[in-house]
C-alpha cells in the first residue's frame, strides 16, 4: 500500500516568529520559558490515553511523558512550583494546537521527523523508543515485522507509525502491502485489536509496553514481539521558531538524566517490562530551530 504525500504550504518564517509569544492574562511573552520563570503557569499537552505515558486518571492525567512535563516546567521557572493546565492532545491536533495557542509545550510521545520540524521546534529528544508490534497472545502467525504483510494493522489518526510498516525509505521503513483499520487513537486501537477486528498494532515500544501492562490488569491477553526495527526520539514540542525554551529544555534533560530523576522515572514506570532496554544517558539533541 502506498500512502500519498501532500504537500503542506507554510506561512514564512518572519511570520511564525512573529506569533511565537505565549499569552499569559494580559502579558505577552517572547517565549514559553520566560512565560513559565515570570508568571509560574503554564498549558502542557499530553496524551489522555496511553497508559504508561499519559492516561488520564482523576483530575490530571499521570505517566513518565507526565512526570517528565513536571520535572521540565520546574526547571524552566528556576525551581519553583508551576501551576500547570494539563490539556488533551492527541497526534491529530498536537501541531494545530501548538499554532494557534491552545498549549504552550507538548509532551505527548512526540516523535521528532522532518515533516514535523517544518512545524515544530522540538526539544530533546528526551528518550529514544524504538517501533515494534503488538498482536494477540494465541496469534502464531505474526512472530516479526515482516510477518505484517497482508495482514490488518492499525492507522491511528495522526500517527505516522503505520508508514514506517508501509511505505519504502526515507519515511517508511518495511513497504509492506498491509491492510491499515482506521481508529481515532491508539486506544481504539488496542479495542479492535481485542475484538479481533485487526491483526495487530505497530508503534512505539513504550507505548504498547503501556498497552500491554494495563490490559494484563484487566484480563487481556497481548504480547510485543520484541522485534523493533526504528528509532522514535520522543521530543518535547514547542511553537515553531521558540528556540530559547528549546535550549533551556535540553539543559533541563541534560538535569535530569545526571541527578538521576530520568533513571528513577524509567524504573517508575517501565522497569516491569521484560525485555524493554531502558537508557541510562539522555540522548544527543536535535539542533534547536
Amino acid at each position: 500500500m502506498r500512502v500519498l504525500r501532500v504537500g503542506v504550504a507554510l506561512a514564512a518564517v518572519g511570520a511564525l516568529t512573529m506569533g511565537l509569544a505565549a499569552c499569559g492574562g494580559d502579558k505577552t511573552y517572547s517565549s514559553v520559558a520566560e512565560k513559565v520563570k515570570d508568571s509560574k503557569k503554564v498549558v502542557v499537552g499530553t496524551k489522555w490515553d496511553q497508559p504508561g505515558l499519559g492516561l488520564k486518571k482523576g483530575s490530571e492525567p499521570e505517566g513518565f511523558d507526565v512526570d517528565v512535563a513536571k520535572y521540565i516546567v520546574k526547571q524552566l521557572a528556576g525551581g519553583g512550583d508551576v501551576d500547570i493546565q494539563w490539556k488533551e492532545s492527541a497526534s491529530s491536533n498536537r501541531e494545530p494546537f501548538l499554532a494557534n495557542g491552545t498549549v504552550d509545550i507538548i509532551f505527548a510521545s512526540y516523535s521528532i521527523t522532518d515533516e514535523r520540524k517544518k512545524k515544530v521546534t522540538f526539544g530533546g529528544p528526551y528518550i529514544v523508543a524504538h517501533q515494534d508490534t503488538m498482536v494477540r497472545a494465541d496469534d502464531a502467525s505474526i512472530t516479526k515485522a515482516t510477518d505484517l504483510k497482508g495482514k490488518r494493522i492499525c492507522q491511528a489518526a495522526g500517527s505516522n507509525s503505520y508508514k514506517r510498516i508501509t511505505d519504502p525509505p526515507p519515511d517508511g521503513k518495511l513497504d509492506l502491502d498491509a491492510q491499515l483499520v482506521g481508529a481515532a487513537n491508539y486506544s481504539e486501537c488496542v479495542a479492535k485489536l481485542g475484538g479481533s477486528n485487526l491483526d495487530a498494532v505497530t508503534t512505539d515500544d513504550l507505548i504498547l509496553a503501556g498497552f500491554a501492562t494495563q490490559a494484563a490488569a484487566s484480563g487481556g491477553n497481548f504480547k510485543v514481539l520484541g522485534d523493533p526495527f526504528t528509532d522514535e526520539k520522543y521530543g518535547i514540542g514547542l511553537k515553531k521558531g521558540d528556540t530559547k525554551t528549546c535550549e533551556a529544555v535540553n539543559a533541563a534533560i541534560t538535569k535530569m538524566y545526571q541527578d538521576g530523576t530520568a533513571k528513577q522515572l524509567l524504573d517508575k514506570w517501565f522497569g516491569k517490562t521484560q525485555g524493554l532496554k531502558l537508557p541510562t544517558e539522555a540522548p544527543t539533541f536535535e539542533p534547536c530551530a
